[in-house]
């Protein structure tokens, strides 16, 4: 199973839809595609019709097992979506209240990591969103991660996240044993502002070797797919914003292919 990780310490950069959005491509494919929720809004839980402030059972009953994680857990917590290979781990508003109730708590750090390990015979992918603030849940994120997608909204103040984002990251790979590649995804582009063109230029002049090529353009399509609670690629095949995720995925295989 190949992990890959969306994240920004930015909310409302589109991460929900590339997580959803590249699984769906995914699982048009043929492979079999975790979705982890770690935002404890829930968006990407939401989005496929379950009630994160509702749910008996989420991703925060790995966090209270923390080191001792029974290795039925996580297949236990698995909720069907509307992709027949697509399932969740869904989020729940409990997990807002890991840093308070849990801190000091060992093996924290490893949560997420060591419930894939479940489940790495079961699946091709895992894809992680986590949530918008640098805590155990991103940290977890990116522990867990062999790659990682940074989205972008194409505005100014998002700048200021991706470099957050970035630092963090590179705080971060000081800890692992090999650097933890990443690409970053201009995303919620419209060509006719000043705004969405200038933010692109910054960013391919700063960040030259991560950014990818191309942009994930505004598409209502993604909030039609959203509302109904199907994948974007099934709900509009030849959507222009679907077409661009397309395209990231592509290089997404190539890069892990090399």
């Amino acid at each position: 199973m190949r992990v890959w990780a969306v994240a920004n310490q930015k909310g409302g950069v589109g991460k929900t839809t590339t997580a959803v959005s590249l699984a769906g491509l995914l699982a048009e494919q043929g492979k079999r595609v975790v979705l982890v929720d770690l935002d404890p809004h829930g968006s990407m839980t939401s989005y496929f019709g379950y009630d994160p402030d509702v749910l008996e059972h989420s991703c925060f009953d790995l966090f209270q097992a923390s080191s001792a994680i029974p290795p039925e857990l996580p297949s236990q917590l698995l909720l069907d979506t509307s992709h027949d290979h697509i399932n969740l781990l869904p989020s729940s508003t409990a997990l807002a209240t890991l840093e308070r109730t849990m801190v000091g708590k060992d093996g924290m750090g490893l949560v997420v990591s060591r419930s894939l390990a479940s489940l790495w015979d079961d699946f091709d992918y895992a894809i992680i969103d986590s949530p918008p603030i640098l805590g155990v849940l991103m940290i977890n994120a990116l522990a867990a991660c062999s790659r990682l997608m940074i989205p972008v909204q194409c505005e100014f103040l998002a700048l200021k996240g991706l470099e957050r984002m970035v630092h963090t990251l590179n705080m971060v790979t000081k800890s692992r044993p090999q650097p933890l590649p990443y690409h970053i995804v201009p995303t919620m582009f419209d060509r006719r502002t000043n705004a969405s063109l200038q933010s692109v230029k910054e960013m391919r002049e700063k960040y030259p070797e991560n950014i990818w090529e191309y942009t994930i353009p505004v598409d209502t399509q993604f909030r039609d797919a959203s509302k109904a609670g199907v994948i974007p690629s099934s709900f509009g095949p030849d959507g222009r914003g679907v077409r661009g995720y397309a395209k990231l995925l592509k290089q997404l295989l190539a890069a892990e292919a090399s």
